[in-house]
This record gives C-alpha cells, sequence and structure tokens, in this order.
C-alpha cells in the first residue's frame, strides 16, 4: 500500500523551526495498530491522519506520537490546515472532527493561519511529584487539568530556560505533558513542554499546551490577546487570543518533504 506523506514544520516561518509533524491523508482508517505503527516509524512528536467526512467537518482527524494516540494536538491539527489549504487557493479555512477533542479548524489569517483549540483552563493543585521529577525547588504555582495536562508557574524566563528535568521520573505517570511557564522576557509568556511518557521528552512547539496556559495568563494578565514563545531548542512564536471558550492561536507553516508512504 502506496499511502501520501508529507513532513510540514509548524509554528514557522522556515525550514528547520518550530514543530514538525507528518500528515498523512487516508481514503479509510487502518487498524490502529498500523496507524500507530505508522507513526512510530516516523518518529515525528506526532502524525496526523486526515479522513473526508461530511457535517460539522470536512475532515476526520487522527494523532499519533510514536507510543501513543493522543486527545488533542495543536501543532499537527495546524499543519494539516496548511495541507489542505495549500491543495486549494479558494478555500478560506477547514474543520476537523476529533475523537476527544470537538471540532478544530484552521483559517487563513493574512501570511499565516489562525488555529482555533478548544480553552482548557486549569486549576489549582498540588503537585510535589511534577517539582520533583523537573529538579524545580519551589514554583510560583501549580494547577492540572483532567485532559492530563500539569502547568508549573515560574517566577521568570531564566527560570523556565534553566529547567532540566529527569526525564525517566517524568516519564512514570505515563503519557501526560508538563508545561512549564513564565512571563516571557521579548513576548508576554514564555513556555517549555515535556511529554517523556508520551514518547516525546521535549515538544519543541506545543499548540495545545497554550489551550491550558492562555486562560491562565489571560486571567492573570487582565487581557485576552497575548505573545508567546516556546523555548525549546527549535523554538516558536505564537499569536494567543482568547475568545469565550477558544483558544485562537496563530502561526505559519513551511512543507519540508513531500513524498510516498510504503505498508
Amino acid at each position: 500500500m502506496k499511502l501520501p506523506f508529507v513532513q510540514i514544520d509548524a509554528f514557522a516561518d522556515r525550514p528547520f523551526t518550530g514543530n514538525p509533524a507528518a500528515v498523512m491523508p487516508l481514503e479509510a482508517w487502518l487498524p490502529d495498530e498500523v496507524l500507530q505503527a505508522i507513526a512510530a516509524e516516523n518518529n515525528l512528536a506526532e502524525t496526523a491522519f486526515i479522513l473526508p467526512t461530511m457535517g460539522d467537518a470536512d475532515f476526520e482527524l487522527r494523532w499519533f506520537t510514536p507510543v501513543a494516540e493522543v486527545v488533542m494536538c495543536g501543532h499537527a491539527t495546524l499543519a494539516s490546515g496548511h495541507y489542505v489549504l495549500s491543495k486549494d487557493a479558494a478555500l478560506g479555512g477547514v474543520r476537523f472532527r476529533t475523537r476527544k477533542a470537538g471540532v478544530l479548524s484552521v483559517a487563513r489569517d493574512g501570511v499565516g493561519y489562525a488555529l482555533s483549540l478548544p480553552a482548557w483552563k486549569p486549576s489549582p493543585k498540588a503537585m510535589p511529584e511534577f517539582l520533583a521529577a523537573l529538579g524545580v525547588e519551589s514554583a510560583v504555582e501549580t494547577l492540572w487539568h483532567e485532559n492530563r495536562y500539569g502547568v508549573v508557574v515560574l517566577e521568570n524566563a531564566a527560570a523556565v530556560r534553566a529547567v532540566a528535568p529527569d526525564f525517566p521520573a517524568l516519564a512514570v505517570p505515563g503519557d501526560w505533558l508538563t508545561i512549564v511557564t513564565a512571563p516571557g522576557d521579548d513576548t508576554d509568556i514564555i513556555s517549555r513542554a515535556f511529554a517523556p511518557g508520551a514518547g516525546i521528552d521535549e515538544d519543541p512547539v506545543t499548540g495545545s499546551a497554550h489551550a491550558v496556559v492562555v486562560p491562565y495568563w489571560a486571567e492573570r494578565l487582565g487581557r485576552d490577546r497575548m505573545t508567546a514563545f516556546q523555548a525549546s531548542a527549535r523554538g516558536g512564536y505564537l499569536d494567543c487570543t482568547l475568545t469565550g471558550d477558544r483558544v485562537v492561536l496563530g502561526g505559519k507553516c513551511v512543507t519540508v518533504i513531500e513524498g510516498v508512504f510504503s505498508v
């Protein structure tokens, strides 16, 4: 079986930045174990599979890390939108139906795109195991969202950059995303995101992490628009807006590989 394969750097304005995602359009769903094996072979943070549909969305969308299917992935949704919209200049946007995150959309926005995700506001929770695994002695605040997102708020950008996790310890609880965040230096907020339990030690630029931290920062900063930087080795900038129960993230994409995957 021959499957189309595209690798796209999301939240990037040039190759080798942002977060790479594989996008693979399908004509019918393959068995879950085959989708997982393909994602493991791609060995990217996420592989997105899209399938045309009808009704409230244009495509069904699922995302897999090298070891697990995830609840929501922002950067691979943005990459999927870029893939679809690049094929038809007349389209202004595209909607994706997902299994656990509802309908997500990507719309053209100037020279980039606007990605709409659900706003998942976290709640305060003591999480000493997070701090110990991160090597952080103290935090301004720790928070949790039921979709397995932990947030550790630190004092400043330097503290975020200095975090050096014990990845095996951070992976013990399984598939969850640990986010460290603080006021930024050249942006309003800064963050890093770690998911070793899902096979990703540090994620380069994480859309779903901002679906969680933007509601927190909107309340703390007293405004619904902000700029963000994810301080991974590749790095990535995001424009963030809280609109009701949605977080809208602005970003660009660059296609870097097009080919065929043989199964």
